[in-house]
């Protein structure tokens, strides 16, 4: 909770989920859809280090369709949420090993549209007991990025993007189950995907090609077999290096409007339009418009004393190592282009390298 305190003081894109949540399992048979767990992370955003408190948090309508173009109802995303069962191992009242069965939403309430439109309004929503004593309690978290949230397409794929972030930073980077596990993590309903074949098609592929476009890391897996039958899968998260952490930038800045094609390596009309008439907009704003003096730029010398916020990321994901070591290396790969790199690029850019300095070096 002070995780997600301080990055909702920060402001920008990221925003911490429990680990508790992310590693909740889906009551068999049951899961959410893309858009109600897109609502679910907003929620958590929202309420920040505040979520594990008894009391009622609050949401403008415009915030939630933001980023998307669906025409899904609010009341509908809400309904869903309340009756979504999840489950956790417990102990009963006499220490017997227990399943638990609880919902996260206890009471919202949702404002009547009026004269001024649906996303005039604003929802108002209490967790239940058990989901803020799970959220209290968590000692691990998920930072993720809202843009890249509402910009996954699969709810196989935003559920496989949360442990990922969950997982990334572990000596043991990776998740490993068996075949009811991914499906109880995932929300895959037994019902469908029973052939592996299918459900490495239809699931899996589908969501690394998302989580490699637009997550900070790349996901792989490896399938464990008894004679011909897949038993348990591990995936694996890695960090992605610098160029490739700008390159996701742009990517979940830019339009979705060919995002699929961008990732297949297909040129489409559409997508060529709009990007450019994104570079022809972004012109206009460079010559009327004067540079951001406050956008964080790398410094040539140390990071310890001329650049707090990126010396600070490089304590957190650096795995111990001499964050001006870690500088170094990154100006000898970046080299002419960190010039040219600043603001939010060269913080997801210099995360991303730390991250994955300590990936390829372990820790010290």
């Amino acid at each position: 909770m002070r995780v997600a305190a301080a990055l909702q003081a920060k402001g920008g894109e990221e925003f911490a989920k429990p680990g508790s949540i992310v590693e909740i399992k889906f009551v068999k048979g049951q899961s959410l859809s893309l858009t109600a767990s897109r609502l679910l992370a907003l929620m958590i955003l929202t309420a920040g280090g505040d979520a594990w408190e008894d009391r009622p948090h609050r949401m403008r309508k415009a915030d939630i369709r933001r980023g998307h173009k669906g025409n899904e109802r609010i009341s509908d995303m809400l309904e869903e949420l309340h009756r979504t069962l999840f489950a956790i191992d417990d102990r009963s009242w006499r220490g017997k090993k227990a399943t638990l069965r609880f919902s996260l939403i206890s009471s919202s309430r949702e404002e009547a549209e009026d004269t001024d439109g649906a996303d005039a309004g604003w929802i108002e929503w209490e967790f239940t007991p058990d989901a803020r004593k799970l959220i209290q309690e968590s000692e691990s978290y998920a930072v993720l990025n809202r843009q890249a949230v509402l910009g996954f397409r699969s709810s196989y794929a935003l559920k496989l993007y949360e442990i990922g972030s969950l997982r990334l930073h572990r000596r043991q980077s990776t998740w490993k189950g068996d075949m009811a596990a991914l499906r109880a993590a995932l929300g895959i309903s037994p019902d469908v995907y029973k052939d592996f074949a299918q459900l490495r098609r239809k699931v899996l592929e589908k969501a690394k090609a998302e989580i490699d476009q637009l997550a900070h890391f790349r996901v792989d897996w490896k399938e464990i077999r008894q004679g011909r039958t897949v038993t348990e899968i591990e995936f694996r998260f890695e960090p992605k290096d610098a160029p490739a952490q700008i390159a996701t930038v742009d990517e979940i800045e830019r339009h979705s409007t060919g995002r699929k094609a961008r990732r297949e390596g297909a040129v489409e009309t559409v997508a060529e339009t709009v990007e450019v008439g994104s570079v022809v907009k972004a012109a206009i704003s460079a010559l009327v418009a004067p540079e951001k003096s406050s956008e964080i730029v790398f410094p040539q010398g140390t990071i310890r004393f001329n650049a707090e916020g990126l010396a600070t990321i490089a304590r957190s994901h650096g795995g111990g190592w001499d964050i001006d070591l870690i500088a170094d290396a990154y100006r000898q790969q970046m080299g002419d282009r960190l010039a040219k790199l600043k603001g939010a690029k060269l913080t997801s850019s210099w995360t991303g390298f730390c991250e994955s300095f300590v990936a390829r070096r372990g820790r010290p």
